[in-house]
């Protein structure tokens, strides 16, 4: 696991599974999954400012998908 300052109030964490969390804030939001290339986002409503922070980490990344919350909350309990 490493986790990585990429900005004010944001935070990647690599794990040794090949998959990416990005944190705004506190919160992981969404991932990116090297291995397949996908790129996975919450559909918590959070702030503007969080739905900016994704959409910059994201990118043009035309392989996304919608995750519920509890989905992210799973890949940073083990």
């Amino acid at each position: 696991m490493k986790l990585k300052p990429i900005g004010e109030n944001q935070t990647e964490l690599d794990l040794a599974n090949g998959m990416r969390v990005f944190f705004s804030y506190e919160t992981p939001v969404a991932a990116f999954d090297a291995k397949t290339g996908r790129a996975f986002r919450t559909t918590a409503k959070w702030s503007r400012t969080t739905t900016r922070h994704i959409n910059k980490w994201i990118g043009q990344n035309p392989a996304i998908s919608d995750m519920a919350q509890s989905w992210f909350d799973s890949l940073i309990v083990s």
